[in-house]
């Protein structure tokens, strides 16, 4: 089985220590794919930064989907990019520092090429210097009380800060190190009852000793971290220009990659990057605690990490490995996470930890509605197993889920892909054909221009009757790539936000050690380079990447008026088209029943109350994105905070109905329940949840509409 991957491909390269020796690697099924040019290289020859750098550079300009050329205007942005990366709050650089490293601003791409590290060097030692210089200034600040009946603002993005001299850093510290004091004075305000009342004096002694904790937390983390760890950050400072996918990890990164990963699969099923201070929820694993809890999201930044019956510790400013280590514990142990949500409220999250059910992430259905019954099924994640063909795929669960549907005599067929991050190719293929009766689904494009197209080519489909397809702003991948061919095909209906993820790229994960050859052994290791190596198109030649797909009938959502997926992204990839490839769109409905249910269902979105409410939040949203300045008097401070906590409160359960939709569980279930009461619990909170769904109602009314 082909096994290439929609969503990130993280399979290491497989290639011979032989063929590594002759300085050539290739994708699977031998499609050359890069000539690197150090094979004459000798152990001892270079160091490791030398190597590491040679091979990544390379690699950039050979196997890349979309080379650029490395000059100096990639160099003048490296320079940048790398700077932000190390200092992103302008508080450790003095503006002489800028002016010093300036001088190598074009010339980091002649050292790439070369393998000198001069810049990254003298970059290096300023920056060991100046954190030592910072760790004074906390200390210091923090030890004397604030004066908060000042009238000042503090600036809180970066982008409107410009580099100053030593005194002007040392005021951007005291500004920040009290904005974050205020902060937690104004918590304890909010907590306080009888029993704890709040004593403004007694809470700022207590936040500075908090901070105080913090931030030796942090700098300590900071000098803990190697070398190699800050090299790692200068190399992707050179691969992000290329897109946003493509990564160098250090040696450490690369042993963690997959620990990491299945680590949260182990705790409570949250991918976490570290984002300036904060460590942010990345993604939502799919079928874990954290998933069925339902109140994490991706975005919401981590404040504090409290253990079941001890008080909560604050993580800003911690490492990504040490707030890891903080979520993660054995199953069935409680955590609690106070987390900064994207409109600027906090909340505790308590989620019990668990090893990932698999049996969530696995598709499922139900029959909706009583007098005309409508069918449902989700799938999560396009999942398969390449190695051992007992173990279940997504496309026969599919299959098997439309097959109880069709004798439970449903209507039509509602199939949801909201959230659904991507996975196998074919997977996707394959569930196309479900609905189609063969032809082509997908068309793949590698750096040299090349174009396959992959097809379903099995005869008939399992289901032929009405289909809605539900996407939202977090479909991506493969998902993208169903949505795509039934809207290509006027097979069915698509219902969703504004667009899709827009991830149309693959990537491949390469052992740089492995790339090198083992006469290099004894200087390893050396880590790995993901970089992406194909691109997406659909049947009609137009790419999902960027742009996403487009839905049939558009629904209001939250991040509607903000760039969302990949968008977000400077350097993704761009938008672009190729040649339709041959294929036969027969449309499943007349253009007056399409422009019908299209008008039906605006007509809905227009005269309701809650997609109103949800444009406005939307707007609401998007302005508070906007509002960096803080004051830092604390009566102004206070009036604005509570001012803005009354009004988050009116935004909450938008996407939720009051009267419920009738959910009628599968006789499949009904048997599950008699043996695994656990199981009930979770299906009931499932059924419970659609039957709130607001975006579900939408569809709903759709097929009612098709009908």
């Amino acid at each position: 089985m082909d096994k290439h991957y929609l969503h990130t491909h993280m399979n290491l390269d497989k290639m011979k220590r032989g063929a590594a020796r002759t300085g050539l690697f290739a994708l699977a099924g031998g499609t050359l794919l890069a000539v690197l040019s150090f094979g004459i290289l000798q152990s001892g020859d270079d160091n490791k930064d030398q190597l590491v750098m040679r091979v990544v550079n390379d690699v950039l300009a050979g196997a890349h989907y979309h080379p650029k050329n490395i000059d100096d205007q990639l160099s003048a942005e490296v320079f940048t990019t790398f700077i932000d990366q190390i200092d992103a709050g302008k508080r450790f650089f003095t503006e002489g520092d800028i002016d010093l490293l300036s001088q190598y601003k074009t010339q980091l791409d002649d050292q790439f090429s070369t393998g000198n590290s001069a810049f990254f060097d003298e970059s290096y030692s300023i920056m060991k210097s100046r954190f030592e210089q910072a760790e004074s200034y906390y200390k210091e600040l923090l030890a004397e009380p604030f004066d908060f009946t000042v009238d000042e603002d503090f600036e809180s993005d970066p982008d409107k800060m410009s580099w100053t001299d030593e005194e002007g850093l040392k005021n951007r510290w005291r500004q920040q190190l009290k904005f974050r004091v205020l902060g937690r004075i104004y918590s304890d305000m909010e907590n306080a009852d009888e029993e704890n009342p709040f004593n403004f004096e007694e809470s700022e002694a207590r936040a500075r000793e908090s901070e105080l904790e913090v931030h030796n937390e942090w700098f300590k983390n900071l000098n803990d971290m190697e070398r190699v760890e800050w090299f790692g950050t200068y190399m992707n400072a050179f691969t992000l220009q290329f897109d946003p996918h493509t990564q160098y990890y250090p040696p450490r990164q690369q042993e963690n990659f997959e620990i990491q990963m299945t680590g949260q699969l182990e705790g409570i099923g949250a991918q976490l990057s570290p984002r300036g201070e904060y460590v942010t929820v990345a993604s939502i694993v799919t079928g874990s605690a954290s998933w069925r809890q339902g109140d994490l999201e991706e975005g919401d930044k981590i404040m504090k990490v409290a253990q079941e019956g001890e008080e909560a510790i604050d993580v800003v400013g911690m490492s990504l490995n040490r707030v890891v280590d903080m979520i993660r514990g054995p199953k069935g142990t409680v955590v609690t996470l106070t987390v900064k949500k994207k409109d600027g409220t906090t909340m505790e999250i308590s989620i019990e930890r668990d090893i990932v059910e698999l049996e969530a992430t696995f598709a499922r259905s139900v029959v909706l509605g009583d007098e005309h019954k409508m069918g449902y099924i989700r799938l999560p994640k396009f999942y398969v197993d390449f190695f051992d063909d007992q173990n279940r795929n997504c496309s026969e669960d599919v299959r098997i889920e439309i097959e109880k549907l069709k004798s439970e005599g449903v209507e039509g067929i509602i199939f949801d892909m909201r959230n659904n991050g991507g996975g196998s190719l074919q997977e996707a293929i394959d569930i196309v054909g479900l609905f189609i009766d063969r032809g082509p689904v997908v068309q793949v494009k590698n750096p040299r221009n090349e174009t396959v197209t992959y097809s379903d080519r099995v005869s008939g489909t399992a289901y032929d009757g009405p289909l809605v397809v539900m996407v939202n702003e977090s479909s991506a991948s493969a998902s993208e790539i169903v949505a795509a061919a039934i809207q290509d095909y006027g097979r069915g209906v698509v219902v969703g936000s504004s667009s899709t993820h827009g991830k149309g790229t693959v990537q491949n994960v390469y052992d740089i050690g492995r790339v090198l050859g083992a006469r290099f052994d004894d200087q390893g290791p050396f880590g790995a380079i993901k970089i992406t190596t194909q691109k997406f198109y659909r049947i009609n030649g137009e790419t999902t990447q960027l742009q996403g797909v487009h839905p049939d009938v558009v629904l209001p959502h939250s991040y509607m008026s903000i760039d969302w997926g990949e968008k977000e992204y400077e350097t993704a990839l761009e938008v672009d088209e190729i040649p339709a490839t041959n294929y036969s769109r027969s449309p499943q409905y007349s253009e007056s029943t399409w422009a019908r249910v299209q008008a039906s269902a605006q007509a809905r979105i227009d005269t309701s109350s809650k997609y109103n409410r949800i444009i406005e939040y939307a707007s609401w949203l998007a302005d508070q994105q906007e509002e960096t300045a803080f004051s830092l008097n604390w009566d102004t401070y206070r009036a604005s905070e509570q001012a803005r906590d009354e009004e988050a409160q009116q935004w909450k359960r938008l996407t939720r109905v009051n009267d419920s939709l009738s959910i009628h569980p599968l006789p499949s279930h009904l048997t599950l329940f008699e043996s695994d009461t656990a199981k009930e619990e979770e299906y009931s909170r499932w059924y419970r949840n659609l039957s709130h769904d607001l975006y579900l109602r939408e569809a709903t009314y759709i097929m009612q509409d098709l009908r």
